[in-house]
């Protein structure tokens, strides 16, 4: 490769000699620095090793990786970098397909200076234009989604500092919560933000995929590899990744993956060679990882691995004020031009704020659309106040089977919040009777209850049980007899604390 004067770089993938040669001497003298690759392989080298490129030059035919595999991979890597296709065939078949492909423009050889000017002016500006248009899009769309709940706006204020920091971060939240969204803010805020940010969701692949997505494969690797395929560490080196939905990920998988994160290297499947790669990993799910390593489902080092940021985005449910707010942008994003947008009546913002929205945003958003689509007000109405009626039928339930001894601790806090409570305490209840059996001797306890020895010790940290054999009654706690069998007390705390490491 080569390069020369101090403009902005375009890179030419291009393997004959004399074409190469002109489009130097051409963009030279246009202002443009020039950096040359012979072909695909070599365009898609330069590309993943960080250097700075405004544009690219593509022939649609070269040895090995041609120019359409090399705009496929390209446009994978970076949606926005403009690329410029050449071909000495006049077909327009071809150039609407580089086109369809992410092409910016399409040009016939042999070029002319004056046609690779102007190409590459529309490239640049179309380029410039849509980056700004993104990153007030960005703003809005942040601005809309934190809204003026506290704990969403703490998240927000530390934003920045989390970005500049590259350290990998866990992102914890119910589904539809809006991870994604923090996952892509973080990484606009970083100075990898000129890199590519790609996604892979550890749930929605098998796990045979999901290592050949993630680390690639060599040719032969096995049945259907007909060649060889970088994977997503690869392809975003000097960029991020964001594992969505990491509970899920299998637990050969999590081996590979804490070898990644602390050597930041990897081996193709089916390959011997060692690749090196600098990408920011971010993680994030709606399972409690905590619960999993109890369960032995999740490596407990490569949850600390991981876990050296931690956000906890809030359910919609428990940030209410922003409701009517993310609503109103969402009317806006969805409602089709040159058509107003409907307005939502008291009667139906009264029901959004009494509904729980298990769904959260995302739900919150399949309703705006439902409303774009039927733009009825009253029949929405109608049908959300059925939805909260059928919540507050499975609600009942629990409050007539509560203890008649809990009546006074009873609270206003979402009634998920209140069962989390009673089972904590149920817990706290079983392990308290079976020490005081067991004269406070924790392995024949642990042995008692039928769980491993460290995972009782775990469950009494995380109770917050002191190594006593006086009981501690926690605030908003009465000390109240134990009224479980030995039979609920081992089956109800297996149920949550299954699976630990034996004494």
């Amino acid at each position: 490769m080569q390069s020369s004067t101090n403009g902005p770089t375009i890179l030419v993938g291009e393997d004959d000699l004399e074409l190469r040669e002109y489009l130097v001497t051409a963009l030279n003298a246009l202002g443009y620095s020039v950096e040359l690759a012979q072909n695909g392989d070599q365009v898609l080298a330069y590309l993943r090793s960080g250097s700075e490129v405004a544009a690219v030059l593509l022939d649609t035919m070269m040895p090995n990786c041609d120019g359409r595999e090399t705009l496929s991979e390209i446009h994978v890597m970076n949606s926005t970098l403009p690329i410029i296709m050449m071909s000495g065939w006049s077909c327009t078949q071809s150039a609407v397909a580089a086109m369809k492909c992410g092409a910016a423009e399409f040009l016939r050889e042999p070029v002319s200076q004056g046609s690779l000017q102007k190409a590459l002016t529309r490239a640049l500006e179309m380029r410039s234009a849509s980056s700004a248009a993104s990153v007030r899009a960005t703003s809005v769309v942040t601005k809309a989604f934190f809204g003026s709940n506290p704990v969403m706006m703490e998240i927000q204020s530390r934003l920045t500092q989390i970005a500049w920091a590259d350290a990998p971060v866990l992102i914890q939240g119910e589904t539809g919560s809006g991870k994604e969204i923090i996952a892509r803010e973080l990484h606009a805020q970083s100075p990898r933000a000129n890199k590519p940010l790609l996604k892979l969701n550890c749930a929605a692949l098998p796990p045979e995929l999901v290592e050949s997505e993630l680390f690639g494969y060599e040719r032969g690797a096995f049945t259907g590899a007909f060649q060889k395929k970088a994977g997503l560490f690869e392809t975003a080196d000097g960029g991020t990744i964001l594992l969505d939905e990491i509970g899920d990920m299998e637990l050969r998988l999590q081996a590979k993956l804490l070898q990644v994160l602390q050597d930041q290297e990897f081996k193709r499947v089916g390959g011997q060679e060692t690749i090196k790669v600098d990408v920011r990993v971010m993680a994030a799910t709606h399972r409690n990882l905590e619960c999993a390593i109890l369960e032995r489902t999740f490596r407990e080092d490569l949850y600390y691995r991981l876990n050296v940021v931690s956000l906890h985005v809030p359910a919609l449910r428990e940030r209410k004020e922003d409701i009517l707010a993310i609503a109103q942008f969402l009317i806006q994003k969805h409602a089709p031009k040159d058509v107003p947008a409907p307005g939502l009546t008291r009667e139906l913002m009264h029901t959004m704020m009494n509904y729980n929205w298990p769904g959260n945003v995302r739900e919150l958003e399949n309703f705006v659309r439902k409303l774009m689509i039927f733009r009825d007000c009253s029949s929405l109405t109608r049908e959300l106040e059925a939805k909260v009626a059928r919540q507050l039928a499975l609600v009942a339930p629990l409050a007539e089977t509560k203890p008649v001894a809990d009546a006074e601790f009873v609270d206003d806090s979402p009634v998920l919040e209140q069962v989390i409570k009673t089972k904590e305490q149920a817990e706290a209840d079983a392990i308290l009777a079976a020490l005081n059996c067991t004269r406070w001797n924790r392995k024949q306890a642990a042995a008692r209850l039928k769980i491993g020895y460290k995972a009782l010790l775990y469950r009494m940290k995380k109770l917050g049980m002191e190594d006593s054999p006086i009981p501690v009654v926690t605030k908003g706690q009465a000390s109240r007899p134990i009224a479980m069998t030995a039979t609920r007390i081992e089956s109800g705390l297996r149920a949550s604390s299954a699976n630990g490491e034996g004494a």
